[in-house]
């Protein structure tokens, strides 16, 4: 409960719909130490223009700053961690409130809700769904927010009851969704990032990632998605020889939004590696991967939209 407590005090108290609808970004309004109503406004617009920022949280941290470049080197603005006049100019050509309610509904709540993630691996293998721990997880995962930030906007909500009215990120997912597929998918290990490209190579996606480590470094060069599962059930081999996992057998665990690989896995032609989501939202780009590409889960699932069998998806090394 402590740790609950000091998350939340970190968003102040002008953390509400208003602020966040006029928020202008600038150099004093924009902090990665602390979420700011402008950070929040900043990181919705670049997710609509489908330049994630990851989760959104209100803080100008790296991811934020990473969508950011892209988005004005796509636009083919200078590149730079401020948001020039001109960057601010095209993205706000959405004008669209960027702070909605929402009603939630029985499916919200209805469970069921794990009481708590396993930390291991093997712990995790007996259970029937990994399902979100609470009502709250997977409404702040519906809007692409952290939870905090999604109690922040609703003080005193417990989230829990169908029919209560409620603030939310409006990430434009109610528009109608593009059918363009991409002709290739890049993948820059240093840079910790994915990008896809249409026919002519204009991007029409960006994505923080979490790319391998130096215990298990993704590949370099081309590969091809030669699969997509959603909801998929993931499958431990003891050959992988994962830090911290001791099992000397196989093992399975089911599907869920806090399964390890996600909601969504994009197999790749090199056994063992694919494209995938994560329990842990926060923690995309800021942590290792066992050699995979790590999303959001919302994220990955709009990779996977987007790709088909034999998309090349090459791995840039540097």
């Amino acid at each position: 409960m402590v740790l609950v407590l000091v998350t939340s005090t970190a968003y102040a108290a002008d953390i509400n719909p208003a602020t966040i609808n006029a928020a202008e970004p600038s150099r004093k309004t924009l902090s990665n130490d602390k979420p700011t109503p402008a950070g929040v406004r900043l990181q919705v617009l670049l997710d609509r223009a489908r330049f994630s920022p990851g989760e959104i949280d209100g803080r100008f941290g790296e991811n934020a700053k990473k969508a950011l470049r892209a988005y004005a080197e796509a636009q083919q603005l200078p590149v730079t961690d401020e948001v020039t006049d001109d960057v601010w100019k095209r993205l706000q050509a959405d004008d669209r409130p960027v702070v909605a309610n929402y009603t939630i509904a029985e499916k919200d709540v209805a469970g069921p809700f794990l009481r708590k993630l396993p930390a291991r691996m093997e712990e995790m293998k007996d259970i029937p769904k990994l399902s979100y721990t609470s009502s709250r997880e997977g409404l702040a995962e519906k809007f692409h927010m952290s939870e905090q930030l999604l109690s922040a906007l609703n003080p005193g909500q417990r989230f829990d009851r169908a029919g209560d009215v409620i603030a939310v990120i409006d990430t434009g997912a109610g528009q109608a969704k593009t059918s363009e597929k991409a002709d290739r998918v890049e993948v820059d290990k240093r840079r910790q990032t994915v990008r896809l490209f249409d026919k002519t190579s204009t991007p029409i996606g960006f994505y923080p990632a979490t790319v391998g480590s130096e215990e298990k470094p993704s590949p370099t060069g081309t590969l091809k998605v030669t699969e997509i599962n959603r909801n998929p059930t993931y499958r431990y081999d003891p050959k992988y020889h994962f830090k911290g996992v001791h099992s000397r057998r196989p093992f399975t665990i089911r599907p869920g939004p806090n399964n390890p690989v996600g909601t969504v896995w994009i197999n790749l032609s090199a056994e063992g590696y694919g494209i995938h989501g994560t329990p842990s939202p926060g923690k995309v780009s800021k942590t290792q991967s066992h050699g995979c590409v790590r999303l959001t889960n919302w994220d990955a699932e709009r990779v996977a939209e987007r790709v088909s069998k034999g998309t090349p998806v090459i791995f840039l090394a540097d």
